[in-house]
């Protein structure tokens, strides 16, 4: 099983691991396209203003712009640390020990703007980079990532089961066939059920610990549905592959 994660844009400082090598990342299928980014972050952010007008930034941002200048120099860490969020504080990895913690290294991947697809243990140093920003002059991440990250995500679905929790966004750079999708709903007092915001990803980030850990091997939505009903989620089947998260009113 391979749980797949959106990542966040922010991001925890420092390292120490040497810096980023994009050769050493797996899928060298992403290759070219990773080098391509890479290059063009760091040219970017030699004009701080373009810079900021293409990552959606403020002026007040401007250590974003500084990551990226120093996208080859800084320190890395496993992309699973780099993460940080109300998500990544649900998932809590660092806390999971033992065998728990060692298929959570197995199972745990984050789709990135930036990388495409990267593994819990990947070493990334800090950046930005959304699904959604506009690099001045180029095509959009979804039409350079797709012809690439798609094929990948095929072969890797060929072999396993994939939970794909990412946002819209980053699904659009590379969609998932037969992937289990989760979307969390509230439970309103007079019965009606709406999209939930603000708790999304923490609950998202809970399923993804319980399946990080967990000593099942399911092959299916209905095997995803029975490991979190066993913790005390309320969870419902939206159809063959698709599950809802029911907040309770």
């Amino acid at each position: 099983m391979l749980v797949l994660l959106p990542p966040s844009e922010t991001k925890v400082d420092g390292g120490d691991g040497p810096p980023l090598r994009l050769d050493v990342l797996p899928h060298p299928e992403l290759g070219q396209v990773r080098k391509e980014l890479a290059h063009e972050l760091v040219e970017l952010a030699g004009n701080v203003a373009d810079c900021r007008t293409a990552l959606g930034l403020s002026a007040k941002q401007d250590a974003e712009v500084a990551r990226n200048a120093a996208l080859f120099d800084s320190p890395t860490m496993p992309a699973l640390h780099r993460y940080t969020g109300v998500l990544y504080d649900a998932l809590d990895a660092g806390s999971l020990r033992g065998a728990a913690a060692a298929r959570a290294r197995g199972r745990l991947a984050v789709g990135s703007a930036l990388f495409g697809l990267l593994r819990a243990d990947d070493p990334v140093p800090a950046y930005r980079l959304s699904a959604g920003s506009a690099l001045p002059g180029r095509p959009t991440l979804a039409a350079r990532w797709k012809p690439v990250l798609e094929p990948v995500l095929a072969g890797i679905a060929a072999g396993e089961l994939v939970v794909d929790l990412r946002s819209g966004s980053y699904a659009a750079l590379g969609r998932v066939p037969g992937a289990v999708t989760v979307t969390v709903l509230a439970e309103r007092p007079d019965g009606t059920r709406g999209v939930v915001s603000h708790f999304n990803k923490a609950h998202k980030g809970r399923l993804a610990r319980l399946l990080a850990g967990t000593r099942a091997e399911p092959t299916d939505a209905a095997g995803v549905a029975a490991i979190a009903r066993r913790a005390g989620m309320q969870v419902e089947r939206a159809g063959p592959t698709a599950l809802e998260i029911i907040l309770p009113a």
